[in-house]
């Protein structure tokens, strides 16, 4: 009977997301391949930057359904498409009250900026500025428009950047818990919070270094977009916190008013009938440079944590991020077996993972270089640790200038929880055959001298193949590396004084180097060839049956008649029969 149960659940659930998530997929399909609503003859696009921002658009069709949220590269890419647009007459950017990431702040600048040579205008409009990560960074962004705008009697509290740390030394000592951790070198400080109950020198000098160069970044792009004096608007900045209105009076903004007032005065340069459009539903229409023939450049995007292995799955409506060395590595292989491509930008926002997982991509990324396919690696807000490990042998390193990269470091280790269990009348007791090394993971207890030294060996042969990679792909001497790594963090401005990057700039700039050298002339066709599922893919992996299975779901809608279906599998075979795909039979365009 309990079997029964189970096995009628199953089937109760699994045709539950048949009759709600195969139409809700069906119907996204459809409004996806249309594009997006006609633009209208005279529009000002609003971007709003209010909410979280990712680096990449998540790459699971059905979040990318679920969730249209912005990202640094849908934006970006938008702006470039608009530049060329004559409907478009001009950007509004609401502004968040916290700090952004000084590495998408830095790529979202580039992008106003280049917007901006097109002779259209761009409104930064802000309701407050409080000190909340890097706010300024925020500030920084704003900086690059045209006019930067806030609401009357609104709070300027830019004065400079912190950050605060945990430390939970103490809490362990008092509970009987034990961080044993190794770390390479002293300037790995990823578990430092667990080891210390304060910042080591070589923590606090590493952290108020990036640190220093991120404030120093923003302060002098903000007083080069403003025309100002770098070091008064230093003295100004750090003046504070003010109003809106004293914030006027130091010409720290340039106008002051309400958001519709932002609103109002965009539509009137725009001209008569404009209207205001949400940036998103422009920048999720087609992407531009993908289509047609000739040679072309091929795009592999990449964000979050590195893990081994292919995406199993979860919930396909997430848009949480992680790299997954098998898929990201079979991309490099398409591209080098795709004859019209002639060279990849990799673009990666990663804090590290797994050695493994990376040196898989880096194998790919070596096997395109051999195939006479240049790679550049173009970094968002994070390429450090594992996330510099992949980059180490491309043909060329672009960064941010705060990127944080580098972290050429490791560090291993494990808690014991064993005496802090005992408290509570818990004993963990552990059995082995072989070497002892085999339990020197427990949590029961710490490790023992034979296993410690065993895990140093470990994390010896780690680092200084790190330092090997570095040293090869960079062209610096293994004692270089070593003298520059110890799991330091650096900024891209600092990464590129000391040869870890090759070039300061974003996106389109490891575009522009990947171009130069493949020696390809002209505007380079850009190719997507990030991995990502499929809607049907991701079913598969949420129902457990094969993506055939989940189309052949839906072809039987189609064949007894569902309205819902049969119309909508109609339009879409004549979406794609408009958009140049090949005729095929409905029920069978969904592939």
């Amino acid at each position: 009977m309990k079997q029964f149960l189970i096995t009628a659940a199953g089937v109760f659930a699994g045709l539950m997301i048949f009759l709600v998530g195969v139409p809700f997929v069906l119907i996204s399909m459809v409004a996806n391949a249309a594009g997006p609503a006609p633009l209208p003859a005279r529009a000002v696009l609003e971007l709003d930057l209010r909410e979280a921002i990712s680096d990449q658009s998540p790459q699971n069709a059905l979040a990318g359904f679920a969730r249209r949220g912005a990202s640094a590269m849908s934006i970006i890419e938008g702006l470039r498409r608009a530049e060329h647009d004559d409907r478009v007459k001009g950007v509004l950017i609401r502004l968040p009250e916290s700090g952004m990431e000084p590495g998408l702040a830095d790529e979202l600048r580039l992008a106003v900026k280049h917007f901006r040579t097109s002779g259209k205008p761009v409104i930064a409009h802000s309701q407050g500025l409080y000190p909340s990560g890097f706010v300024t960074a925020t500030y920084m962004l704003g900086a690059a428009a045209d006019e930067l705008w806030m609401q009357p009697g609104a709070s300027f509290q830019v004065t400079g950047v912190a950050n605060e740390d945990l430390f939970f030394k103490r809490f362990f000592d008092k509970y009987g818990i034990k961080a044993d951790y190794q770390q390479r070198y002293e300037y790995k400080n990823a578990v430092n919070g667990y080891l210390y109950d304060d910042y080591t020198e070589a923590h606090r000098s590493a952290e108020l270094s990036w640190l220093g160069s991120i404030y120093d970044t923003g302060l002098a792009h903000a007083a080069t977009d403003r025309k100002l004096d770098a070091a008064a608007l230093r003295r100004d900045i750090e003046a504070g916190p003010y109003l809106a209105e004293q914030a006027l009076s130091h010409r720290l903004i340039d106008r002051l008013g309400q958001p519709h007032d932002a609103e109002a005065a965009m539509l009137k340069r725009a001209g008569d009938g404009a209207q205001m459009v949400d940036f998103d539903d422009y920048a999720h229409g087609r992407r531009p440079n993908e289509r047609g023939a000739g040679p072309a450049i091929a795009v592999i995007e990449a964000e979050g944590p590195i893990v081994t292995g292919p995406d199993s799955g979860g919930n396909p409506f997430a848009g949480g991020s992680t790299i997954y060395s098998d898929e990201v590595s079979d991309a490099f292989y398409d591209a080098i077996r795709a004859k019209d491509v002639k060279a990849i930008v990799f673009r990666i926002n990663s804090p590290g993972g797994s050695d493994t997982a990376s040196e898989q991509i880096l194998a790919a990324i070596r096997a395109a270089k051999a195939a006479g396919k240049p790679v550049v690696v173009s970094m968002g807000t994070y390429g450090a640790s594992g996330g510099y490990w992949v980059a180490t042998e491309a043909s060329a390193i672009v960064a941010e200038p705060s990127t944080l990269t580098g972290s050429i470091g490791v560090y291993g280790g494990k808690f014991a929880f064993g005496p802090a269990l005992e408290k509570f009348g818990i004993d963990v007791r552990q059995l082995g055959v072989g070497s002892s090394y085999a339990g020197a993971y427990g949590l029961g207890q710490a490790f023992t001298p034979e296993q410690r030294a065993g895990l140093s060996r470990w994390m010896d042969t780690i680092y200084e193949g790190f330092v090997a990679r570095v040293a090869a792909g960079r062209k610096l001497s293994p004692e270089r590396v070593r003298e520059i790594a110890k799991g330091h963090v650096w900024t891209g401005v600092q990464a590129r004084q000391l040869g870890l990057v090759d070039e300061l700039g974003g996106f389109y700039e490891a575009v522009d180097k990947a171009k130069a050298l493949a020696s390809l002339s002209g505007e380079p066709r850009l190719k997507r060839m990030t991995p990502g599922d499929s809607p049907f893919e991701a079913l598969q992996k949420m129902m457990g049956v094969s993506a055939s299975s989940v189309r052949t779901l839906a072809a039987a809608a189609w064949l007894f008649g569902d309205p819902r279906a049969q119309g909508l599998m109609d339009q879409l075979a004549q979406t794609r029969l408009r958009d140049g795909g090949a005729m095929v039979l409905a029920p069978t365009p969904l592939r």
